[in-house]
């Protein structure tokens, strides 16, 4: 489909993969997640992200989860697909299997892994990568979680590029905020920010960004969307007070502060729910019991939010 840049007004999510219990993608759960989300509010998916386990699904995989979400999806959303690996060879051999398969935008993050990777070395990669793309790009921006560094101003330079049109800011980090919101204004609306920050979006929402792009987006996108209705509305001590009990929502379903199910309790939900068939994960998350009767409370206290 041709995305408009309002496309980006609202939430989006980096999207669960479901899988069958041999490990390969659910097509049955992912046309459920498909349908699920548009009832969410969501605007954009993205896929192959780290919620949606892309560097630990086989090529094969990754291009049959692709396929199928755009024939799911049959032009009703924007679909975004990471590309990212360790070099822009391999990026760009990535790219050249998916922007022929119906995808609107390829992702790129910093690499995985690099060694003597300075500054210069990795803008030219990026740009590698972003003149090799077809079509638009969007950049994941890590910030300090991510093992390759990418000072913020080397962040603005790549956001300068007109081919980029995105750029998911998972940092958390205030000197990334600020070195975002220039680009956008020296790109005048034709350059995106969604928050990554699933704790903490408020603020992001308030000072300029479009959006939000959440990992948990396939059970949270309802308060998303309507945290990002607040702000808009002029209204951000409402979506405040909302991030506040969203928090405890996935402090729960994600097995307390530590994190300790993540992905697991994630996919739990969703099996409970009855979009996905397993709660099989290829990350070594692990269900505890703890976890499972939080899943629950949730299921008790939220299906408001969690069904549409």
């Amino acid at each position: 489909m041709k995305y408009e840049m309002n496309q980006f007004d609202g939430a989006w999510s980096a999207m669960s993969t479901p899988l069958t219990l041999d490990g390969r993608v659910d097509a049955d759960a992912l046309q459920k997640l498909v349908e699920h989300q548009l009832k969410l509010g969501i605007k954009g998916l993205f896929l192959c992200g780290t919620a949606g386990e892309g560097p630990f699904l086989s090529d094969a995989e990754r291009l049959r989860l692709i396929n199928l979400t755009v024939r799911f999806a049959a032009g009703r959303l924007p679909i975004a697909v990471q590309i990212t690996d360790n070099s822009a060879e391999r990026m760009i051999e990535n790219l050249n299997r998916y922007q022929d398969l119906g995808i609107d935008i390829s992702v790129i993050a910093p690499p995985f892994f690099q060694l003597n990777a300075t500054d210069d070395f990795i803008y030219d990669l990026y740009t590698q990568v972003i003149e090799a793309s077809q079509i638009s790009v969007g950049i994941y921006n890590r910030g300090k979680n991510s093992s390759v560094q990418i000072p913020p101003e080397n962040l603005g330079r790549i956001l300068d590029n007109p081919k980029v049109c995105l750029v998911k800011d998972s940092a958390s980090q205030e000197d990334f905020k600020q070195a975002i919101l220039a680009a956008k204004a020296r790109r005048k609306g034709t350059l995106a920010a969604l928050c990554g920050d699933e704790f903490a979006c408020v603020p992001y929402l308030r000072d300029g960004y479009d959006g939000v792009l959440f990992g948990g987006g396939c059970f949270n996108g309802a308060y998303a969307a309507e945290m990002h209705r607040l702000v808009r509305a002029g209204k951000p001590e409402e979506a405040q007070k909302l991030q506040e009990h969203l928090n405890e929502v996935m402090f729960k379903v994600f097995g307390g502060k530590k994190i300790a199910c993540w992905l697991a309790g994630q996919k739990e939900l969703m099996r409970r729910l009855g979009v996905f068939n397993t709660a099989r994960c290829l990350i070594n998350y692990q269900l505890n019991d703890e976890c499972s009767k939080a899943i629950d409370e949730v299921l008790r206290d939220e299906k408001a939010w969690l069904v549409r």
